[in-house]
């Protein structure tokens, strides 16, 4: 069902989006070894609660993490937090390792990291065992998104 919920909103984008089975991974870096990838070119979508209680979609390459003071500053905030995986599925209908903003069921503002530019990434596909590959460009440009330095080394 996600599944189909994600093929059906990168068609309606005009996403060009490769879908491929792979086997199930227990870590970002076993997963880029399984697609035979840089855990760099994995981006991860991680979803960020604003302290009025909406969410927005933070898209961050899998060799970095998210950089809280850079993000707060850039939205204007001074708290944000990551909701627990229960509050997450609820809101997206995908559970955590799946996470993408394609066919979400929230329309939250994007925001991606801006090193993830001009690169064809993995990222989500909406169930476990499916990795989606796509250009970052076309991502970004699908939903709008603010792009900015808003990760961290490791």
């Amino acid at each position: 069902m996600s599944n189909e919920r994600f093929l059906a909103d990168a068609q309606e984008r005009g996403l060009e989006v490769e879908v491929i089975e792979r086997a199930a991974a227990n870590s970002l870096q076993e997963a880029a070894e399984i697609l035979g990838i840089q855990p760099g070119d994995i981006v991860k979508s991680l979803v960020v609660k604003h302290k009025n209680g909406s969410f927005l979609f933070a898209l961050i390459p899998g060799d970095r993490q998210i950089s809280w003071p850079k993000l707060r500053e850039l939205i204007g905030v001074n708290k944000l937090s990551m909701p627990s995986a229960d509050v997450a599925l609820e809101a997206t209908g995908y559970e955590r390792g799946t996470i993408t903003p394609i066919g979400a069921l929230g329309n939250w503002p994007v925001y991606a990291d801006e090193s993830i530019r001009g690169k064809r990434i993995s990222m989500g596909a909406g169930a476990h065992g499916r990795s989606a590959f796509l250009h970052a460009d076309a991502l970004i440009a699908a939903f709008g998104a603010t792009t900015a330095d808003i990760s961290e080394p490791l």
